[in-house]
């Protein structure tokens, strides 16, 4: 019997690696599906989504805003900030009062630390770079600070740049809530029944990975960048974790609520309700 191929997309990090580390070794029974894994940044993964490029796609939660006709959230693969997150950083430590009219690179204006930072100050001059570039313009006086994401959350100090904010902790302190940045969102128009089997597969997928952490860590390492085994699993800890495995009440609070600023603030055009696979 032939089997529905389903193309799952997601970035290049050792992170969203980790999480799929099952589905794309083979390691569990799929049924009637045959997954195959496109690896892309999440700006142009958001770009993609637009279209319902994939049936399976890592978005930015800024990018449900634009897609929630097409896509619903699936419970399982979230990446949220529990009092971290990513962080402008900059050559000298200013205050976080001197942001305001700074030319700052982002990752896509699509991402979710990009919402993040209008929302913590909304008048900067943005310039966009490819995420990985982000830390090497700064570093060469480009722009006056750059917004990271990924790994470069642990590795600006050792690139001589210091924080300016830390768009995770300015959240907590602001919500006493999680950030929500990255989730993995699937086609509507699969019907119900594929929706559900795919959802239980991909939360299959994260829980091998917890349970089988040095192997699929292994396999991560190959999408680290730069980083040694203790700080990629450092990272892949703070990204996928038991809030991975499903949102929870909290975790679909703060989805809510950082969809509900963003409109209150007129950074995305029309109220949205997440939606989440049941």
């Amino acid at each position: 019997m032939e089997k529905t191929e389903i193309r799952i997309a997601h970035s290049p990090d050792s992170d969203d690696a980790f999480m799929f580390y099952a589905l794309a070794t083979d390691k569990l029974a799929t049924g009637g599906f045959r997954f195959t894994h496109t690896l892309e940044d999440i700006e142009s993964l958001n770009q993609k989504a637009l279209r319902g490029a994939y049936e399976v796609t890592a978005i930015s939660i800024h990018a449900y805003a634009y897609i929630a006709g097409k896509y619903m959230l699936l419970p399982s693969g979230a990446s949220m900030g529990d009092r971290y997150g990513p962080m402008v950083v900059a050559r000298q430590p200013w205050d976080q009062a001197e942001l305001r009219g700074k030319r700052i690179a982002v990752p896509g204006i699509m991402t979710s630390a990009y919402l993040a930072l209008k929302l913590f100050q909304p008048e900067f001059e943005h310039v966009v770079v490819p995420f990985d570039e982000i830390i090497g313009v700064v570093q060469r006086g480009e722009v006056d600070g750059g917004l990271l994401i990924h790994e470069g959350q642990l590795t600006y100090a050792r690139e001589g740049l210091h924080k300016i904010v830390d768009l995770g902790e300015w959240w907590y302190q602001t919500t006493a809530l999680p950030l929500p940045l990255g989730g993995n969102a699937i086609l509507r128009d699969l019907g119900t029944e594929r929706i559900h089997e795919i959802s239980r597969l991909l939360r299959e997928s994260i829980q091998y990975a917890l349970d089988h952490r040095a192997e699929a860590l292994r396999h991560a390492m190959k999408y680290a960048r730069d980083l040694d085994t203790q700080l990629a699993d450092r990272f892949v800890g703070m990204y996928v974790n038991t809030r991975t495995l499903d949102y929870g009440e909290e975790g679909r609070r703060a989805v809510q609520l950082f969809l509900d600023k963003a409109h209150e603030k007129r950074l995305i055009p029309h109220p949205i309700r997440a939606e989440f696979v049941a």
